[in-house]
């Protein structure tokens, strides 16, 4: 199946793609591809966490109050709006896209992630985005929680040191950061991730897992490219 084929069919089925894994797994990354060759639109869910834990740190609002977040997501609108390469990140009208891709808004999504208040918001906003179908979504939640029914499931994974690295060489260079304290921060986000009382960090029954700790990264998308192929092969056959 071609790209041109294969954006024709995704878009004809209107299918939803849910990508689901721990971070630093590459999920962005193979959701952008898959978007671009399915013709899908791509709604990252980690920007919309991001983009309120931003609000949460601008308004001093302590990350371990949930009641206090819980108000403040009250009072906060937030959109995703297909880009060329990504999605523009809207936070109350403001395009805050440039902002929230550093590690000190990064792990205060982590922390705002946990309460169940601002999961089951977060989790209207995004059922509203992707009801009509026709998206790739990746996430923590999405084939279990989000969208169970979605077509195509994707659980990715890697080791926590593979993972860590792939971090690490995102980030870049810095005289503060070294390749071990990435690593250890990685494994303490999964560990809230996979141990949160509300909506915890696992595959879904269906999904396919995808473990890219000895891939790389063209091996990855290919991999997830074939995988999404054949549930939309299956559903239009």
């Amino acid at each position: 199946m071609d790209e041109s084929t294969a954006g024709s069919a995704a878009r004809t089925r209107r299918i939803i793609v849910a990508i689901d894994g721990p971070a630093g797994a590459g999920k962005s990354t193979i959701a952008r591809h898959l978007a671009r060759h399915f013709g899908l639109l791509n709604l990252e869910t980690g920007a919309m966490y991001r983009a309120f834990a931003l609000k949460a740190l601008r308004d001093e609002v302590p990350l371990d109050d949930s009641h206090a977040l819980k108000m403040l997501a009250a009072e906060t609108q937030i959109r995703l709006e297909p880009g060329e390469n990504e999605n523009r990140v809207l936070l109350d009208g403001e395009d805050v896209t440039g902002l929230i891709r550093n590690q000190t808004v990064t792990d205060a999504a982590s922390r705002v992630s946990v309460f169940p208040p601002i999961r089951a918001w977060m989790v209207s906003l995004q059922q509203e985005l992707g009801v009509a179908g026709g998206v790739v979504m990746e996430g923590r939640d999405i084939g279990t929680v989000v969208f169970p029914h979605a077509d195509a499931k994707i659980f990715l994974d890697a080791a926590p040191e593979v993972r860590g690295m792939r971090r690490f060489d995102q980030l870049g260079p810095s005289p503060a950061r070294q390749p071990e304290q990435v690593i250890r921060d990685l494994r303490e986000r999964d560990y809230r991730d996979r141990n949160r009382a509300d909506s915890p960090l696992r595959p879904a029954p269906d999904a396919v897992l995808l473990d890219s700790t000895n891939m790389t990264l063209e091996e990855a998308v290919k991999a997830a490219e074939e995988i999404v192929a054949e549930r939309l092969a299956a559903h239009t056959g």
